[in-house]
């Protein structure tokens, strides 16, 4: 089924007909594979969940691109401003004068502020409005200059001992510790040892900690979104550490077993609540723990999961709790 942004974009079939595209964005759904049966269709995204389950399409990247050309890029605009604000103008700091994009997304997402935001760089005009989505065309009049580097923040509070945590914009601990985090590390007074696995890894912060504490550990990160690989990476080089960073969705791509797996666990897809990323790391955490290895995560305390991992795994434990949030261990 169709996203509503490309139940949008279908309705201007004429503007995408005879015309190479590259698409880019939060994109969700298979409108690139349909139209690549009759057009040269190219894709970015930073998100390796979406590539791994949409392989029909040849030329897609999976992180931010080296360079990109097509007749018309299409983007598809997400929650989070400012990773919207660093793909879509890194993006067009690679495209030619006279490049020309479609911009459509919803409107409880923001998308009304792509006038603001590409009005410097061009002429941009709204070209249609259904679904509660907009749509809008944009001509390159003046190439923006895009540094990645300058988009970095790195921060160091007391309550993480001197590690520092880098993060890229849209990547989850960016700015300051999350309080769930801090209650998650709170709990990790004892030593660690052995393989270590930090499931959606964000900015590091959970993977790195641990490492500086228990240099002794196999520490392996892993993340589907292409800029908390790239912050994981940085904040274990900027503190000397070393581990491994994946993409992986959950499980995909993680071999052997574990003495621990840790995470903070996303619940959000888009703006709307889920948390179905959440449910398959409690469900096949046991079968790559070794025997007597721990699950530990913190969530959101109105969250289920104490009957999930009491499914999984029979008997679990909160180990730490404040007014929002829980932190659970179960043992294989």
């Amino acid at each position: 089924m169709l996203s509503v942004e490309s139940q949008v974009l279908t309705r201007q079939r004429d503007l995408l007909a005879g015309r190479s595209l590259h698409f880019a964005g939060v994109v969700r759904d298979s409108l690139p594979a349909q139209l690549s049966a009759q057009s040269a269709v190219s894709l970015s995204s930073f998100y390796f969940d979406y590539l791994a389950q949409n392989r029909t399409l040849d030329n897609a990247q999976f992180g931010q691109p080296s360079d990109w050309q097509a007749d018309l890029l299409i983007y598809y605009w997400g929650k989070n401003k400012q990773e919207v604000r660093f793909e879509l103008l890194q993006l067009l700091s690679l495209a030619p004068v006279g490049q020309r994009a479609l911009i459509v997304g919803e409107n409880r997402a923001g998308v009304r502020s792509v006038e603001s935001l590409l009005a410097p760089f061009g002429s941009i005009q709204k070209i249609d409005s259904a679904r509660r989505c907009g749509l809008y065309h944009f001509t390159l009049e003046r190439v923006p200059e895009f540094s990645a580097e300058e988009h970095w923040r790195c921060y160091a509070p007391a309550s993480l001992e001197g590690l520092r945590v880098c993060a890229l914009p849209g990547v989850f601990s960016a700015g300051e510790l999350d309080a769930g985090t801090a209650l998650l590390l709170s709990t990790l007074q004892s030593a660690v040892k052995g393989r270590v696995l930090d499931v959606g890894c964000g900015a590091g912060v959970i993977g790195a900690y641990i490492k500086q504490k228990n240099p002794a550990i196999e520490l392996l990160q892993s993340d589907i979104h292409a800029m908390a690989i790239a912050s994981s990476q940085r904040t274990l080089a900027e503190n000397g550490l070393h581990g491994e960073v994946v993409a992986s969705d959950v499980f995909s791509q993680i071999e052997g077993k574990f003495n621990l797996i840790i995470s903070n666990p996303p619940f959000h897809d888009g703006i709307d609540t889920a948390y179905a990323a959440s449910e398959r790391l409690i469900a096949q955490s046991k079968a790559h723990l070794y025997s007597g290895g721990e699950l530990r995560l913190v969530a959101n305390a109105f969250l289920p999961y104490p009957d999930m991992l009491a499914r999984a795994f029979g008997r679990v434990e909160v180990l730490a709790q404040s007014s929002k949030f829980k932190v659970y261990r179960a043992f294989a």
